[in-house]
């Protein structure tokens, strides 16, 4: 099961780049006008538009907080059935619980671009790498966590 975490850990850390990088949707406004903007370009329009507490808690949600899932994660596999793991064991059941909401805020930018009526929002590429990297890596702590009760 641990070299299956792994295989789950090197995805997720493979597809979370792309999910940052790529556009994540697309917003059309009057038929002709369109954006198509990652999530790191929403935290950077974000944050010139003075909105700093936003633009952080998007930082820490979407790029901070799945980066250091992974490498909470790859420390308790690198750990190797260590049952006196201490704080990462208890780090990935909290990662567990916690490891949707990057996408959620996604979902909810998307929804509500959508039901404001001023643009129709598409996802696009980025949103499904987000997704594949937060769903990995939350079945590899999964995983982790398992193999640690066992042991």
């Amino acid at each position: 099961m641990k070299s299956f975490a792994s295989t789950l850990l090197v995805i997720s850390a493979l597809s979370l780049p792309l999910g940052l990088t790529l556009p994540v949707m697309e917003f059309k406004r009057l038929y002709f006008l369109s954006t198509t903007p990652s999530i790191i370009d929403i935290i950077a329009s974000v944050w010139n538009e003075t909105d700093y507490a936003i633009a952080a808690l998007i930082f820490v949600v979407s790029i901070f907080f799945p980066l250091l899932k992974l490498l909470v994660i790859g420390l308790q596999i690198a750990s190797d059935g260590n049952a006196d793991a201490g704080p990462t064991a208890r780090l990935v059941n909290t990662f567990s619980k916690w490891s949707m909401l990057d996408v959620m805020l996604v979902a909810i930018a998307i929804f509500a671009a959508k039901t404001t009526g001023l643009a129709s929002a598409v996802t696009k590429p980025g949103i499904c790498f987000f997704a594949i990297s937060a769903i990995t890596a939350t079945l590899a702590a999964h995983i982790v966590s398992k193999d640690r009760t066992r042991a």
